[in-house]
């Protein structure tokens, strides 16, 4: 049997192994989906010697750039990205891949307005690097926001009046306000939020966050990370089958 897998820390609660699961069912496929919830990446390498025919893996939360020294390669867009969340097995080799910038992108499109110039990505972990990878694809220009300031980095008491109002797209990389945490949320000033604003919270679960409930009181449109999270487990399907 073949066998596929998530690498991650406190991953009960994952989207990918119920989705696949599910398809390998519907489909008919013979494998298996399993979580592999790691407290360290050194870890890593008994997942590697005791999964037999291993045919690739998801990348979550916190290791999406501390997996890259274990792997053999990488592909062009996860070298540029500088993050992982899939890996191909080829052979003894381990390819890394990120295929959140393609769902991010994808899911994204159909929320664009005109006067969505200027985004703020929340959060500066792996997810925000494919973020702000698609983000270069749209140009769209964008800053990164930290609890603190920085390089190239606001701080959340950087948000004043006139920044808000000229980045009207927010994208939450942070896992703030992921169940069962539910009442917590990126402390972003919401009295400056308005209709013009598109609140994206990478979160699916809940369904609505408290940031989104947050923006949407204040007019925003907010949507969260569920298509995403469905359109980069497809993309990385296609690199474990092609």
């Amino acid at each position: 049997m073949k066998n596929f897998g998530l690498l991650g820390k406190n991953i009960s609660y994952s989207f990918s192994r119920t989705y696949f699961t599910e398809k390998f069912k519907k489909e008919n496929i013979e494998a298996e989906y399993r979580n592999f919830d790691l407290d360290n990446i050194k870890e890593f390498r008994d997942v590697i010697k005791e999964t037999p025919n291993l045919q690739g893996l998801n990348v979550t939360i916190p290791y999406k750039q501390e997996i890259i020294p274990y792997l053999d390669d990488l592909a062009p867009e996860a070298k540029e990205i500088g993050a992982v969340n899939t890996i191909n097995v080829i052979g003894n080799k381990l390819i890394g891949h990120n295929t959140d910038y393609i769902g991010f992108s994808e899911s994204l499109k159909p929320f664009l307005k005109e006067h969505h110039k200027k985004a703020l990505i929340l959060g500066t972990g792996g997810a925000s690097k494919a973020v702000a990878y698609a983000l270069e694809k749209f140009k769209i220009e964008y800053k990164f926001v930290s609890r603190s300031a920085g390089e190239n980095k606001l701080g959340y008491d950087d948000l004043s009046e006139e920044i808000m109002k000229e980045h009207s797209l927010i994208i939450n990389t942070t896992p703030l306000g992921t169940y069962p945490d539910v009442d917590a949320h990126p402390e972003i000033p919401f009295q400056f939020i308005n209709e013009k604003h598109l609140v994206y919270d990478l979160i699916y679960n809940p369904r609505t966050t408290k940031l989104m409930a947050r923006a949407q009181a204040k007019g925003a449109t907010a949507t969260n990370g569920l298509k995403m999270l469905e359109l980069q487990a497809e993309s990385a399907w296609k690199i474990w089958t092609k």
